[in-house]
């Protein structure tokens, strides 16, 4: 917040304000609704689909997967919801998968589904879909693709499972099919106090330009939930198109490698 300016870095009014004028609503500033603080709607900009403008201004956003009760209590699985926030804290979106019960119960982790993302206004500003694919390298002409859209109906790009004996590897495309970026996970993709990290690397994979980034959140949480915690760094001045695959790509890897199956076990690598 901005000294003086409240708790929450709300511009004040000004007190005198003359009979029967109304004070112009202020632009640009924090938006509090239901106790949740989202980020400033930015301007809209040309050649950029609506709502991605937010985009534009951070190189880091933070995704916190909301634990569900009935899961923990029934084993039952539910429909995952995330917040997307910036590294003020603000929210930025909010994501919620749509698929039904049995597909969620029968398919688990590798179950294909819809995800839409919402902005403050509470518009979809971007929608994930997941088909019913393989993701073990023992299936290499069946492997996991994310298409993602923005807005909804408009593909701007596609994640894609690329096949490797033991390393997760995946490619960014935009909307014409054209390779664009790659990201590569560890050889194993479990550990016990600390993060998990998939490299964002260039097309020719001698550069890294970002990182996707599965992070520790204590042996309580790891153990009894699959609510996970996840951050996403890129360039500043990357396309926002590709922002919002990697985006997807983060919500790809969290289904894949760290959603709990039926008996409660996570995957540990590409070979299972």
């Amino acid at each position: 917040g901005v000294a003086g300016a409240g708790s929450y870095g709300f511009q004040g009014q000004p007190m005198a304000v003359p009979a029967g004028f109304a004070v112009p609503p202020i632009q640009n500033q924090p938006v509090m609704t239901h106790g949740t603080i989202w980020m400033p709607g930015p301007s809209p900009l040309p050649n950029c689909p609506p709502g991605l403008e937010y985009l534009t201004q951070i190189d880091q956003i933070l995704i916190h997967q909301q634990i569900e009760l009935l899961e923990i209590v029934t084993g039952f699985e539910t429909n995952n919801k995330y917040e997307i926030k910036n590294t003020l804290g603000q929210r930025v979106y909010f994501a919620a998968e749509d698929t039904e019960c049995c597909t969620r119960n029968c398919c688990g982790p590798s179950r294909p589904f819809t995800l839409r993302i919402i902005d403050n206004l509470g518009h979809e500003v971007i929608t994930l879909q997941r088909p019913l694919r393989c993701s073990s390298c023992c299936f290499p002409c069946c492997l996991q693709e994310l298409e993602v859209q923005s807005p909804p109906g408009t593909p701007v790009g596609y994640v894609v499972q690329n096949w490797h004996p033991c390393l997760p590897k995946f490619t960014i495309q935009n909307e014409k099919r054209m390779d664009i970026l790659k990201i590569i996970g560890p050889c194993v993709v479990c550990s016990c106090c600390e993060d998990i990290n998939f490299e964002v690397k260039s097309i020719d994979e001698t550069s890294t330009v970002g990182r996707i980034s599965k992070q520790w959140t204590g042996f309580v949480k790891e153990a009894f939930t699959d609510a996970d915690n996840f951050g996403i760094t890129f360039p500043m001045d990357l396309d926002v198109k590709m922002k919002a695959v990697m985006i997807g790509a983060c919500f790809l890897i969290d289904f894949m490698f760290f959603e709990h199956a039926g008996d409660k076990k996570q995957r540990a690598g590409v070979w299972q």
